[in-house]
């Protein structure tokens, strides 16, 4: 029997899993679940919850697909790696059952809340100690049951993020990971332990962290129950759980300073890996453990998050697009030169902007002549508008001392545009690496360097490249004329302050 190993990737859209061979590195299959995008609920502007239990429901539907094509292999499972949307609240009773909906990575509800606790414990306290304000992460979001729904936070015992949840129903085991409370600002980077005095702070009690454990080695066995109902092993080990972001640049072999993994699915991300933690006064790009940090060998994360992106791009499509794939937009924007003909296009619709300082600007079409521009404009300026804004954030990242020698990005998304593509290397004028992998393949891989099978030297085997994207030195000078009115036109949005 070929040993495996399983990923499983939790997404705010759907949950994707993989299945790897543990000796050659090669992907098996893939399965997602569900086929359309999971429901995120708003019951008030810039809220965004969702119900854990779909978690669960669409990993084991995910896993049941790979049971139908590939039951011999599934049985063969060795470990098993668990990617997941970062900074996500949920609370459990002390069953482990939610106690409310989720409030999830895009909910910006606990902004003011963060930005009193950045105030009040002190920024320089803050940026040194936590790598970031409490801004809108999960301790804000805590903090915001806390003060609103009293009696929903008194039956509290817990709180998890979404990995951590996952990988309860699947074991029964209650656990977080220092990584994982370095994405909610609950990590002392000085202390090397649970972030108390945020919990101090916000008048939280420090049960309310579960036992902590690291996020590579072996955590806990699978349930002989649930094993049996997915057809894996009984007491198959967890052995590796982290956020998205950090998880998908292991997916990329993204492990040492100044190499950047940037993705644009839902959000846009660009992470870079440092030695040191690096500060930005005005805290709009975070810094978390990353996967391969130890004590001895920090191991930083950067990260810079555009909430709107490709999100941005659907809305466009349904909006101006109905009817039309993807592939029929690239082409039609195509036709558009780089700078889009002048048109601007701002992707911050979907929430505070933490590269903005939380604020929440709007998404825009700007500089339109109604005489002159055409769909194909629109749409070239929109998958531009989403590039600039992640090379704003790298700009940032640039100057807290971060130096890009190497940019990889997943060949999935907005990636899959050429526009996205030359357009991003022609920006920052470094080369842009695609690789055919995603999250779950990368969560597979931490299973496998968790276990002790692979090691990070090893664990890329079977990972392929598929082409590399050079600056355009013939578009060069019109798309860095066109990022420069598009930064002009962000700061004026903000007031002339953007930098």
């Amino acid at each position: 029997m070929v040993a495996t190993l399983l990923g499983i990737d939790v997404g705010s859209s759907s949950v994707k899993v993989c299945l790897l061979d543990a000796h050659s590195g090669t992907v098996l299959t893939h399965a997602t679940s569900p086929a359309q995008e999971l429901e995120i609920r708003s019951p008030r502007p810039g809220w965004a919850e969702q119900d854990p239990e779909l978690w669960w429901e669409h990993t084991k539907r995910a896993i049941q697909a790979i049971r139908a094509t590939h039951q011999d292999a599934l049985r063969g499972v060795k470990g098993i790696g668990i990617a997941y949307q970062m900074h996500g609240l949920v609370l459990v009773d002390d069953d482990g059952a939610p106690i409310r909906p989720s409030i999830i990575w895009c909910d910006s509800r606990a902004v003011e809340i963060g930005a009193e606790a950045f105030d009040a414990l002190g920024p320089d306290n803050c940026l040194s100690r936590l790598g970031n304000s409490p801004g809108n992460f999960t301790a804000s979001k805590l903090a915001w049951v806390l003060r609103n729904e009293p009696r929903v936070f008194e039956k509290a015992s817990h709180l998890m993020l979404p990995g951590d949840y996952l990988t309860f129903k699947l074991t029964g085991r209650l656990g977080t990971t220092p990584t994982g409370l370095s994405e909610g600002v609950l990590w002392d980077y000085l202390e090397h332990r649970p972030a108390q005095m945020v919990l101090q702070y916000f008048g939280v009690p420090s049960t309310i962290i579960p036992p902590v454990s690291p996020c590579l080695g072996a955590f806990a066995g699978v349930r002989t129950d649930i094993a049996e109902s997915l057809g894996i092993p009984a007491g198959v080990p967890i052995t590796y759980r982290a956020g998205d972001q950090p998880n998908n640049a292991l997916a990329l072999n993204v492990l040492n300073p100044g190499e950047i993994a940037a993705n644009a699915g839902t959000s846009g991300v660009v992470y870079g890996v440092a030695n040191k933690l690096g500060v930005d006064p005005h805290s709009r790009v975070n810094n978390f453990l990353h996967i391969n940090s130890t004590p001895d060998h920090l191991r930083v994360g950067m990260l810079m998050c555009v909430n709107g992106a490709g999100s941005f791009y659907r809305w466009m499509k349904h909006t101006l697009g109905a009817g039309k794939s993807y592939h029929e937009l690239n082409a039609m924007a195509a036709t558009s030169p780089a700078g889009s003909r002048g048109v601007i296009a701002l992707p911050y619709g979907n929430g505070a902007e933490r590269t903005l300082s939380n604020r929440t600007i709007g998404a825009s079409l700007e500089r339109l002549d109604l005489n002159r521009h055409t769909p194909a404009d629109l749409f070239r300026a929109t998958q531009e508008g989403v590039v600039f804004a992640l090379c704003y954030g790298l700009e940032i990242m640039r100057d807290m001392g971060l130096a890009p020698v190497r940019v990889r990005a997943g060949n999935a998304n907005m990636f899959q545009s050429e526009i996205v593509r030359q357009t991003f290397a022609t920006t920052t004028e470094v080369p842009l690496e695609l690789y055919t992998t995603d999250g779950s393949e990368g969560a597979a891989r931490g299973a496998g360097i968790g276990l002790g099978i692979f090691s990070f030297s090893d664990a890329f085997r079977g990972l392929s490249r598929e082409l590399i994207v050079e600056p355009d030195r013939t578009t060069m000078a019109a798309t860095h004329d066109a990022y420069g009115i598009w930064k002009e036109s962000v700061a004026q949005k903000l007031g002339g302050h953007a930098s």
